[in-house]
C-alpha cells in the first residue's frame, strides 16, 4: 500500500483530518478474545513504507511496522472482547463490544470525538457512531491497514503469553486457531478458560460429520 488512499483523502475533505481507522482481528480462532484497534495517524506524514493487510505480512514484518505505527500515531487505543463475552453475546456483537470499547478510549487519548471513522467491512448498525464500512479496507485504507497491524501484533503476543501457561495447544504458532496440534491437545487436555465453547463445540460438530462420512464410504454398497 504505503499511501493514503483516496477514500481517505475524500473523508478528510468532507469530515475533517482526524480520520480513525479501524479493524479486528481474532473472528475465526477456537480460544482467546476478539481484539480491535482504533488509531488516527497524522494526516501531514507521508504513509509509512509497507503498511498493508496484516495477513498479507509475515510475523516479522508485522512486529516492525507496528513499532513504527505506535510511534507515529497521534493516537490509538485497543478494545478487546473476552471468550467468555463471544460465548455470551456471539462473535459479531463482541467484534462491535471489542471496536466500540477501542473507540471509546481512542476518544479518550484524542481528547475529542475523531472527525469520522472508518471499519473494515460492512456497516455495524448498532456500533451507535457514525462510521464509513470499507469492504476489505485492511487492504485498502492506510489507517484501517495500520489498525490491522496493531491489532494483530497486540493478539499474537497475547496468545504466546497465555500459551506459556497452557502448555500443547500451539498457541505461540497458531494464535488459537484449529489446527491438527491444537485440535489434538483439546482431545487430550480440555477446554480451558480461554477457549470458546460455541466455537469447540461446532468444531467436535464438523469432526464428528467428517467421521461419518469416511465411515460411508467403508459401507457396503448394499448400505449406501
Amino acid at each position: 500500500m504505503g499511501r493514503w488512499s483516496h477514500l481517505e483523502r475524500t473523508a478528510r475533505a468532507r469530515y475533517g483530518p482526524l480520520i480513525a481507522g479501524v479493524d479486528e482481528v481474532g473472528r475465526g480462532p477456537l480460544a482467546g478474545p476478539v481484539i480491535a484497534c482504533a488509531i488516527v495517524m497524522p494526516p501531514n506524514r507521508r504513509a509509512i513504507v509497507g503498511v498493508n493487510d496484516s495477513k498479507q505480512l509475515d510475523a516479522k514484518t508485522r512486529e516492525r511496522l507496528a513499532v513504527l505505527i505506535r510511534q507515529q500515531a497521534l493516537a490509538f487505543s485497543l478494545g478487546a472482547a473476552s471468550a467468555r463475552e463471544i460465548d455470551r453475546i456471539n462473535i459479531y456483537h463482541a467484534t462491535i463490544l471489542a471496536m466500540a470499547r477501542a473507540l471509546k478510549g481512542l476518544e479518550a487519548r484524542l481528547g475529542a470525538a475523531p472527525d469520522h471513522i472508518l471499519i473494515d467491512g460492512k456497516p455495524l448498525r448498532t456500533l451507535g457512531v457514525v462510521h464509513s464500512a470499507v469492504v476489505k479496507g485492511d487492504a485498502k485504507c492506510y489507517g484501517i491497514a495500520c489498525a490491522s497491524i496493531v491489532a494483530k501484533v497486540t493478539r499474537d503476543r497475547l496468545m504466546t503469553s497465555l500459551a506459556r501457561r497452557y502448555e500443547g495447544f500451539g498457541w505461540e504458532r497458531n494464535a488459537g486457531y484449529g489446527t491438527p496440534q491444537h485440535l489434538a491437545a483439546l482431545a487430550a487436555r480440555g477446554l480451558t478458560p480461554h477457549h470458546r465453547r460455541r466455537f469447540c463445540l461446532d468444531e467436535q460438530n464438523s469432526l464428528d460429520l467428517d467421521v461419518l462420512a469416511v465411515a460411508i464410504d467403508h459401507l457396503p454398497t448394499e448400505f449406501v
